[in-house]
């Protein structure tokens, strides 16, 4: 399945901020860095070079990763016309059967967070959940099997593109 390329406005500024480190800060370093271990001489021996031109490669590889994707990615702002359904960038509070509650942010697949609830937008969660409302059922498809959630509340964060 292809990854959307949906991002939020934090999310695409992270990024953003990411790629321009790389290249205007740790880049340098680096390089200066490999420059001063070569200078030293034998570079076959010399794990200061070896392990640099090893950074100097992830750091490269990070930096055209980052330079295409930002020119395919597609900021999504907040609209008004959003609220009360939960669409892209919505925070989702969800209740199980058991009555445990979770609350979750559909976010781009760029910047899906486990540790801070942030679910990407192809995810099969998310997926169920676009389009509807408050105390709506939605049902899940789960590697565990079918799971039946209900919608509490749904926000959004506002501002942070207007």
């Amino acid at each position: 399945m292809a990854k959307s390329n949906y991002i939020t406005r934090t999310g695409w500024n992270t990024l953003d901020q990411e790629l321009k480190y790389l290249w205007k800060v740790e880049r340098p370093q680096v390089t200066q860095a490999v420059s001063d271990a070569a200078a030293l001489g034998d570079r076959s021996e010399n794990a200061e070079y070896i392990y640099g031109k090893r950074r100097l490669r992830e750091i490269d590889r990070r930096v055209r990763f980052l330079t295409k994707r930002l020119e395919v990615l597609q900021i999504v702002d907040y609209h008004p016309r959003q609220e009360g359904k939960v669409f892209f960038g919505a925070w989702v509070e969800l209740e199980n059967e058991t009555g445990e509650i979770k609350q979750y942010r559909i976010v781009g697949c760029d910047e899906f967070d486990p540790a801070k609830n942030w679910i990407s937008i192809d995810s099969p969660v998310a997926r169920a959940l676009i389009g509807k409302a408050v105390d709506d059922e939605v049902t899940v498809e789960t590697p565990a099997g079918k799971v039946l959630l209900y919608i509490n509340r749904i926000w959004y964060e506002k501002g942070s593109g207007l």
